[in-house]
């Protein structure tokens, strides 16, 4: 499984940063070692999040732009609405947890690494 950065910019891992920076102006942590708790946060949290979350979720809204660079797809959907998977195909009610939104931008990676199928 590919280890991606992505989830460095999300408020637990701009918190990290943020620690490790002060700890190592402090003293208390070489950037060596801040370099390692970071890339053993970018592992630790793409294992969780691929043996942990089994939530199914169906998506809807108008495609307004796309790109795949470098294994990427990058999606810019307007009118973005979200459906639990469990529900009917019938049923277009959104859950009640994620609004109807304008715009979203959705980055999907493979998570698997190169030699996987």
């Amino acid at each position: 499984m590919a280890n991606y950065q992505l989830y460095r910019n999300t408020t637990l891992g701009v918190t990290l940063q943020d620690t490790l920076e002060e700890m190592i102006s402090q003293g208390q942590l070489t950037e060596q070692a801040a370099g390692k708790v970071l890339s053993e946060f970018d592992r630790s949290i793409n294992l969780a999040l691929d043996k942990r979350i089994n939530k199914k979720v169906n998506f809807s809204g108008k495609l307004s732009t796309y790109r795949f660079c470098d294994n990427v797809w990058t999606l810019v959907l307007k009118d973005f609405v979200v459906k639990e998977g469990n529900q009917g195909q019938h049923n277009t009610t959104p859950t009640s947890q994620i609004p109807r939104v304008d715009k979203v931008k959705i980055v999907a990676c493979d998570g698997k690494g190169a030699g996987q199928t």
